[in-house]
């Protein structure tokens, strides 16, 4: 009898289905996901205060040298809180795209053995850094009590909605980058650098309203929105502007069918050159 070798590799082209091979592969989602955070914090000094400290002191720095030197304006509100809630999406964002960039590579030894959907590592890239993102969390409640601010409703409400937004908008760039990084390595040395300068266009030390009646298009960076956003329901400086924040939803949306397109695309040819 002859003998039957069946090829596994993943689809050229997208189809719902694939959403359901997710589901089908969740358990190994949570093994990535568990083992992303053991070696993240198993034998570390500073552990997941690392988590905190970080955040902590970016926003001692900036209100040293743009609160009190510069005189950012802030809408009203306080400087720290002001620039910890920038600080707070804006790190949880650049970390996941960073890490999700180079997480096919970092991986070639399992992705190169066995088949599974690769969006996989990536997704629990996110879930990780979620981690991360409540746990500093921590830190933005014990400033809204110092300075006496409390959400209301739509704040609490709205939050998870920012959250979903920003790993949208994260994974949708990581994934775009990380098809990249398999074929042309050099991308790992540039990502940081365009990280650092999308920073510069992401109100994160600054308030939008510096752009005057051109702040709108600040809406079309995602981050930017969900800052802004988060800022206007968590201290009640401004009115929160919907329109603006449905433009980034969009903008969103936008980036995450590319990358998740793209890594589709190219998913099959990566594998081939990992």
């Amino acid at each position: 009898m002859p003998e039957i070798i069946k090829i596994i590799q993943p689809k050229e082209k997208f189809h719902w289905r694939d959403i359901t091979e997710l589901w089908k592969f969740r358990e190994l989602l949570y093994f990535f996901a568990w083992r992303d955070i053991k070696v993240r914090y198993k034998q570390t000094i500073v552990g997941i205060g690392w988590v905190i400290f970080q955040p902590f002191i970016s926003m001692v720095v900036f209100t040293v040298f743009f609160g009190n030197f510069a005189k950012m304006p802030t809408d009203g509100a306080p400087y720290p809180i002001f620039v910890f809630i920038g600080l707070l999406f804006w790190q949880f964002f650049s970390t996941a795209v960073s890490d999700i960039s180079i997480c096919l590579i970092n991986n070639h030894h399992i992705i190169s053995k066995v088949y599974f959907p690769r969006i996989i590592l990536p997704i629990s890239i996110i879930f990780t850094r979620l981690i991360d993102l409540f746990v500093a969390t921590g830190i933005l409640i014990i400033l809204m009590i110092y300075y006496r601010f409390m959400p209301g409703l739509t704040g609490f409400l709205i939050f998870p909605v920012l959250i979903l937004i920003s790993s949208m908008a994260a994974l949708g760039l990581g994934l775009f980058f990380a098809s990249l990084n398999v074929k042309y390595h050099d991308i790992r040395f540039v990502l940081p650098f365009f990280i650092q300068l999308m920073m510069f266009v992401t109100p994160v030390v600054y308030s939008s309203s510096i752009l005057g009646q051109y702040s709108w298009i600040m809406a079309f960076n995602p981050i930017g929105g969900v800052i802004k956003t988060a800022r206007s329901e968590f201290l009640h400086s401004f009115a929160t502007n919907w329109t603006q924040l449905g433009l980034s939803v969009l903008a969103c949306v936008a980036m995450f069918v590319v990358g998740w397109m793209y890594f589709r695309v190219t998913e099959k040819a990566s594998v081939d050159t990992l």
